[in-house]
């Protein structure tokens, strides 16, 4: 027995690895930055909220004309930025009814909802950029974007060309929820990625092969012209039937031409191409 293992370690096994490893490869893959359900990307709100006028009026005393008289200091309390939130964001929930309703008084159809629903939730996005720990406001902009998206949803599946007219009109992305789920892992990632990386080494190859193929047609074409016109020459001389027609060495001949034009024009656009860089 111990003669056996002092061969064992005298004689030691050498592996050699023909193939390679994934690792081997150098692919990295980084997880995939979480995404909060309430951000623009995620809700599909392409668009954000015009920015409000200083100047801007409260609707309902526009039309005043004690207040188009008064002084600077009593205007400015009838300010949209002096006052309280609720009526700013009520101004752009208005303005935005206005360009889907179906007439003046419709504030109640599915078009004017989606509106509303879309004008709150741009601006609780926005004080949630200002604000990010104001947990109440958070969960009343998630349950907004819920309700919007069963809307949509609704509008979807009952009235199509409808549907498209909101989004564009609204500048919204209708994103639907996956009908399987489906983790990310780092696993599959890699597998994908690996696969990916092969295809483009496959290709660079075959993208090298065929240039070295055509960097051959031209000498592959002249030494052919040359033993086409060598044949026809040796069996006209035989006394023999010709199987080169001239028609053939005439063909041959053009391509070859082409060729030469096309690596000419070529060149010419390299030449062009590198002066351009160097001044």
């Amino acid at each position: 027995m111990n003669k056996l293992l002092n061969v064992v370690h005298a004689v030691p096994r050498q592996f050699v690895r023909d193939y390679a490893f994934k690792s081997d490869l150098k692919i990295k893959w980084v997880r995939p930055e979480k995404i909060s359900c309430i951000k623009p990307e995620k809700s599909g709100d392409l668009a954000k909220l015009p920015p409000l006028n200083p100047n801007e009026i409260l609707p309902e005393y526009k039309d005043s004309k004690e207040l188009a008289n008064a002084d600077e200091t009593v205007k400015s309390m009838f300010m949209l930025s002096n006052n309280r939130n609720h009526l700013t964001t009520r101004y752009y929930r208005d303005q935005m009814v206005k360009e889907v309703q179906r007439h003046e008084q419709d504030y109640g159809s599915m078009e004017a909802k989606l509106a509303k629903m879309t004008a709150v939730i741009r601006r609780y996005q926005s004080h949630m950029e200002v604000h990010p720990r104001d947990k109440m406001i958070k969960v009343q902009l998630k349950e907004l974007i819920d309700k919007r998206k069963k809307f949509l949803k609704y509008l979807r599946r009952w009235d199509y060309p409808r549907f498209e007219w909101i989004l564009e009109k609204l500048d919204l992305v209708y994103k639907p929820p996956p009908a399987h789920f489906h983790w990310v892992t780092r696993k599959e990632s890699l597998q994908k990625l690996t696969d990916i990386y092969c295809e483009k080494i496959k290709e660079e190859r075959l993208e090298a092969y065929h240039k070295e193929l055509q960097a051959q047609q031209i000498p592959f074409l002249e030494d052919a012209i040359k033993k086409m016109l060598f044949v026809r020459k040796e069996q006209i001389d035989c006394d023999v039937p010709v199987t080169v027609t001239e028609q053939q060495i005439e063909d041959a001949r053009k391509e070859l031409a082409e060729l030469k034009e096309l690596r000419d024009a070529a060149a010419a656009a390299t030449q062009k191409q590198s002066d351009e860089t160097f001044h």
